[in-house]
This record gives structure tokens, C-alpha cells and sequence, in this order.
């Protein structure tokens, strides 16, 4: 633990280093080595405890009430470490030649960069419950000041304010469960607060303050109105590492309070499977309706999330049923989605960055052909969008397979309850999964495919070897866990064990199926990508004729077509938007089309987000209405401030002298 804890100590010095040191380069160089450095060091501790070699936890006295420092590492959290020490160099890479063009001063994004990562390695380690609000705070603060980044704008501004009022609310349901936890104990350390006896109605309530509390950062709908703002509003890598990473630490701290209430009611798990088939299916129906490349790969990932919550759901209903295979397959499947979401949506907001890099912006319906002109990042961008959609041999597929092997082993147990569940899960994914084939369909065919819809896009250009490369990693690691897919659910047993208890190895027996069918799927995989490239092979070896003729593609008629008369973002998604309007509330406005000979003619849509429209902006008014009273005493008039402290401690005296504590 002390390698864990010098790397993590490695990473904000060398973002102090970053502040100190004198020009924009070398400071970028200082804090993206610096994490890697820091990762390094971290990640030896971490593949020890992978392998079953956790090292010793250590426990140091404090002065503050409520426990000691202790930080210790497991299967569950070495597991949620891996997507902080892949993604968070790498990302950091990306930032260097991202940040190059930058005019304003990168010290203060370079510095809380390296604060985030070691405030999220930091997290997961941590053994006490006082520290985890610190360390959470912490994360929060330094994320805040991420986002704001291009704070001269004012909707940064803004999505900045909105983030913040978010996750303070989360941190203040988290502030009551970690009170009513340690309100039987005299420490707030884990393993103590773990072996407090608790009714069923206290258990009950402290798992829905911490679905609150770690569903606001998590995104859970419709606690995630802050990501469709945050996320574009920060540098490209930063959104990588929010979007990939940092939200996942909703789903650990959901996971660790699970393992100190003790045994899980069923109505938890159906609560969750309900959360997540909410977020899964608005989630991705809000992404479709986005125009704006980086607001569609946010929505896109409450999507996600509500995928790994619907395992989760599966796995505690498993435990309440006892039934091991809904157990392994809805945890493990839950889980490894967390690791392959971070690989395929921390590659797509990097490819999204490098499209805005090189054409100025974010506009789908402005872009067109970038495929030309950025063919790396066009590869990339492919390789995450499929991986996204849940094909083979993608790593998305491997995550989504369990949870689908998990509703046919419902079936299987032909109990009333079973049964419903499966069939939640089954039509809940297929409907989640076509409708993000059709998504990423819209979001890589118009970017990358067709003609230049506009200058921007026609003079793009190829991002620096600085922000490929860590996407052509990412990449790589999509492919790879794909096809070593028996390996992968092998590897996320431990953590399953943490959450539901139990010996590893006693859970290869219900996964064994699973890990059977998808080597069956991997092996017709590999033969497949074999024979592709091969085939490319013998076409680039092939002779070719001397004699080369060009023609255009056909025309439909249209003697001069020009790139207007191509599909748009709006109107290849509109029939699927149209199905969901009731819910999405789309906004549309334009000219309509006149006579046989229109002089001229608009259509635009706008789809605001549901829960901040109809939930949040009605709530905070009417709670802004009922404080108006309270504003009139935020006079400035110092003696009637002191006239109110003084009446509160009168009250307080009788208080006591009554004998009401």
C-alpha cells in the first residue's frame, strides 16, 4: 500500500511541479509524466491484488472524530483502479498536443488533472467513512475546476454551477447514510460499520440515500442533468476521464455500501434493474436527438450506466433468490461493462476532441468526410462506435453477452418472478441496443462519411501524433478484450466475490457456461478478422492495370448535387425521435415547404433535457420562492446579525436547562 499511496502522492506533486515551472510546454510535459509515473507506481500494488497477493492494509491515527486513516486494496477495489491507471495516462497524453494551441494559461487544468486522478485512486482505497467524504470532496472540487476551464463562456459557466449544485446534493444524501451507518458504531471504519447489526427499514433507507448519493455522480436517471452540460463544456481528454472514469466511482461507492448492510432485499435489486432500464432506453433516445458530438456521447453514457446498473439489479436479486448464476453473470456482466465502457466512451471523447481540433466544431450537421482527411481518427472513432453498440468482437459485447445469459437462465428457472426479470432484461437491451446501433450509425456516418457540409469541415486536418496515439491504444484494448473474452470474465470474479461474498473459484462453475459460449463467439471472431485481413492483403498485392477510369456516383437525377442534398444528423434520426417525443419533448421550428417551387425553406430541432425542464428548474423556483422571506435578513447590517446569534444561543440555553439534547 505504501507504492499506492507514493504514487498517488507522485501525481499532485508533479501538478504543484506544473504550477511552479516557467512555460506552457514543459509544465505539460511535467504533469502528463508525472501520472504516468504515478500510475506506474500504483499499478504494481494493484496486479498484486488482482493475482490474490493484496498487499498489507495500513491504518494510521487521526485527530478528527469517527476512525483512523486506512486505506487497503481488494478484488473490487483493484478492479475499479484498472479504467484510473489506463485511461488517466493515457488521456494525459492526449492533453499535452490537445492543450498545445491554447492561449490562455494551462496551469491551473494541468494541476487539478493530476488532483483528480490521485483524489479517484485515492477513493477506492480508502477503509473509512469520514475519509471517503474527503477524498469524495476532494475529486468533486478539483473535476469542478476542470470543467470551468473556459470559463469566458458563459454556458461553461453555467455548466459548471450545475455540476456543482449536483454533486453537493449527492455528497449531502451521502453525509446522512454515512451518519445513520455510524450511528450504532464508534468508528466509522468499514469493517466496523460492516459488522453492525441493522433492521430491515434502516437498511432500506440507507441504500436509497446511497443510490441518491452515488446515482447523482453516476448519472442515473434523472439525477444525471449535469452531465449533458459538463462533459462538452471540458477540455476533450479531461471529458474522457469524467465520462470513462470518474462517474464509475458512483457505481464502487454503491457497490462498497452494499457489502456493510448485510444480506440485500429483493426490492433493492428490482429498484436498481428499474433504474437502470430508465436510464438505459432515455439515455440513448436523448443521444439520439443530440446535434452536438460531445452532448451525444454524454447522454450516451447515462445510457451505459444504466446498463451496469441493470446487472447489478440482477446480481442482488440473485443474492436474494439464491440463485449463483444471477449472482455471477449480473455482477460479472455489470462490472466488466464498467472496465469496457471506459475503454470504448474515453476513445470516443478523444476521437470527438481530435474532430474538434481539427475543424473548430462540434456541430454533427456541420461536419461530413472527415474520413478523407482524418482517417486515424476515423478508424478509432468506428472501433469504439461498434464496440459501443455491443458487437462482436468489440469488448462491449462481452459485458452486455453475461447480462443476456443472465435473463435465458430466468427463463430457465421458470419461477413467476424469474421470468418477469428476463423479460425486463431481454426487450430493456435489445430496444437499449438498437437504438444505440442507430445512434452511432448517425454519429459516425455523418462525421466521418459524404462530403464537407461546411469550410470547417472541409479544411480539417489529421490530429498530432500526441492525441493518436493514445487512441490507437484505447483502440487496441477494445479489440483485445473482445477476443480474450473467457479471460475477462475470469478476471472480474474477485471483485464479484467482494460485493456478494464467496470464494472466486466457487464461481467459475456458474460462469462456466458463459465462458464456454463466448469462446465459441471469439474463435469465429478472430477467424473472421483472419480472413478480412488477408483478403486486404491480396487486394494491396494484387497487380494493378495501368489504365485507371473515374465516375461519379449516381446522381438521382441531380445534374449539379451538392452536399445539401445529403442526410443531416436531424433528419436521418427524426423517425426514430418522432417515436419517443412524448418523452424527449422535442422542439421543432422552420418553414415549411410551399407550393412546387419553394422560394425557401427551414426546419430545426431542439431537444431539452427532459428532467432538467419539467423536474429540476420547476423545483429550484419553487424552492427560490419559499427563501425569498429568508433573503430579507441578508441585510448587511452587522448588530442584527449579532442580535441573531444571540437569540440562538439563548434558545439553545433553555434548550438544555429543559433537558431536550
Amino acid at each position: 500500500m505504501v507504492l499506492f499511496l507514493v504514487g498517488c502522492g507522485f501525481a499532485v506533486l508533479s501538478g504543484v511541479a506544473a504550477l511552479l515551472v516557467n512555460g506552457p510546454r514543459p509544465a505539460r510535459w511535467i504533469a502528463a509524466m508525472g501520472v504516468w509515473i504515478g500510475c506506474g507506481l500504483a499499478s504494481i500494488p494493484v496486479v498484486s491484488a488482482l493475482g490474490g497477493q493484496a498487499p498489507q492494509p495500513l491504518q494510521w491515527a487521526w485527530s478528527m472524530p469517527g476512525g483512523s486513516l486506512s486505506f487497503a486494496l481488494d478484488g473490487l477495489s483493484a478492479f475499479f483502479c484498472l479504467p484510473i491507471l489506463f485511461v488517466s495516462p493515457l488521456a494525459a497524453l492526449y492533453g499535452v498536443g490537445y492543450l498545445a494551441g491554447h492561449t490562455r494559461s494551462l496551469k491551473a487544468v494541468l494541476f487539478f488533472y493530476n488532483v483528480l486522478v490521485a483524489s479517484m485512486l485515492l477513493l477506492v482505497a480508502t477503509r473509512n467513512g469520514l475519509l471517503f467524504l474527503v477524498v469524495w470532496e476532494i475529486m468533486a472540487i478539483s473535476s469542478f475546476f476542470l470543467v470551468i476551464f473556459d470559463d469566458e463562456h458563459a454556458h461553461v459557466r453555467r455548466a459548471g454551477w450545475t455540476y456543482l449544485v449536483a454533486t453537493h446534493i449527492g455528497t449531502a444524501a451521502l453525509l446522512a447514510m454515512f451518519a445513520l451507518l455510524g450511528a450504532g458504531a464508534d468508528s466509522l471504519d468499514f469493517g466496523v460499520l460492516a459488522a453492525v447489526g441493522r433492521s430491515p427499514t434502516m437498511a432500506t433507507v440507507l441504500f436509497a440515500l446511497a443510490v441518491i448519493g452515488f446515482g447523482s455522480k453516476a448519472g442515473f436517471f434523472p439525477l444525471h442533468v449535469w452531465l449533458p452540460q459538463a462533459h462538452p463544456a471540458a477540455p476533450s481528454h479531461v471529458s474522457a476521464l469524467m465520462s470513462g472514469v470518474m462517474i464509475k466511482t458512483g457505481i464502487y461507492g454503491l457497490l462498497r455500501v452494499l457489502t456493510l448492510l448485510g444480506a440485500p432485499s429483493a426490492g433493492w435489486g428490482w429498484a436498481l434493474v428499474v433504474v437502470g432500464l430508465m436510464s438505459g432506453l432515455l439515455g440513448i433516445a436523448f443521444a439520439l436527438a443530440q446535434n452536438d458530438i460531445k452532448r451525444l456521447l454524454a447522454y450516451s453514457s447515462v445510457e451505459n450506466i444504466g446498463i451496469i446498473t441493470l446487472g447489478l439489479g440482477v446480481g442482488i436479486l440473485g443474492m436474494s433468490w439464491e440463485q449463483p448464476a444471477l449472482v455471477v453473470l449480473g455482477f460479472g456482466g455489470g462490472l466488466l461493462h464498467v472496465l469496457n465502457h471506459a475503454m470504448f466512451k474515453s476513445l470516443l471523447f478523444l476521437g470527438a476532441g481530435a474532430v474538434v481540433h481539427g475543424t473548430g466544431i462540434r456541430d454533427i450537421d456541420r461536419l461530413g468526410g472527415l474520413m478523407k482527411r482524418m482517417r486515424w481518427t476515423g478508424l478509432a472513432f468506428l472501433v469504439a462506435a461498434a464496440a459501443i453498440c455491443g458487437l462482436p468482437p468489440f469488448n462491449g459485447f462481452v459485458s452486455e453477452f453475461l447480462i443476456y445469459i443472465a435473463a435465458f437462465h430466468g427463463v430457465r428457472a421458470a419461477s413467476p418472478e424469474t421470468v418477469v426479470l428476463a423479460i425486463c432484461i431481454l426487450t430493456g437491451l435489445a430496444l437499449i441496443g438498437g437504438l444505440a446501433a442507430a445512434c452511432f450509425a448517425k454519429a459516425f456516418g455523418m462525421v466521418f462519411l459524404g462530403e464537407p457540409r461546411s469550410d470547417h469541415a472541409g479544411g480539417a486536418h489529421e490530429a498530432g501524433a500526441a492525441m493518436r496515439w493514445p487512441m490507437a491504444a484505447l483502440a487496441v484494448a477494445c479489440v483485445a478484450i473482445g477476443l480474450l473474452a473467457p479471460g475477462a470474465v475470469r478476471g472480474v470474479l474477485p471483485a464479484v466475490a467482494v460485493v456478494a461474498g464467496g470464494d472466486p473459484k466457487a464461481m467459475l462453475g456458474p460462469a462456466a457456461g458463459a465462458i464456454r459460449d463466448l469462446t465459441g463467439v471469439v474463435h469465429v471472431s478472430a477467424a473472421l478478422l483472419l480472413v478480412t485481413a488477408g483478403l486486404l492483403l491480396v487486394r494491396r498485392l494484387l497487380p494493378r492495370g495501368t489504365q485507371q477510369t473515374e465516375t461519379g456516383t449516381w446522381d438521382c437525377g441531380f445534374a449539379r448535387p451538392t452536399p445539401r442534398m445529403q442526410y443531416t444528423a436531424s433528419s436521418f434520426a427524426q423517425p426514430l425521435v418522432d417515436l419517443f417525443r412524448t418523452l424527449l419533448g422535442t422542439r421543432k421550428r422552420g418553414i415549411a415547404v410551399r407550393g412546387f417551387f419553394p422560394p425557401r425553406a427551414t426546419f430545426e430541432t431542439d431537444t431539452p433535457d427532459a428532467a432538467h425542464e419539467r423536474l429540476f428548474v420547476p423545483l429550484f423556483r419553487s424552492i427560490d420562492r419559499l427563501v425569498v422571506p429568508i433573503r430579507r435578513m441578508q441585510h448587511g447590517r452587522v448588530h442584527e446579525y449579532l442580535l441573531y446569534i444571540a437569540a440562538t444561543l439563548v434558545l439553545l440555553l433553555l434548550f438544555w436547562k429543559a433537558g431536550i439534547r
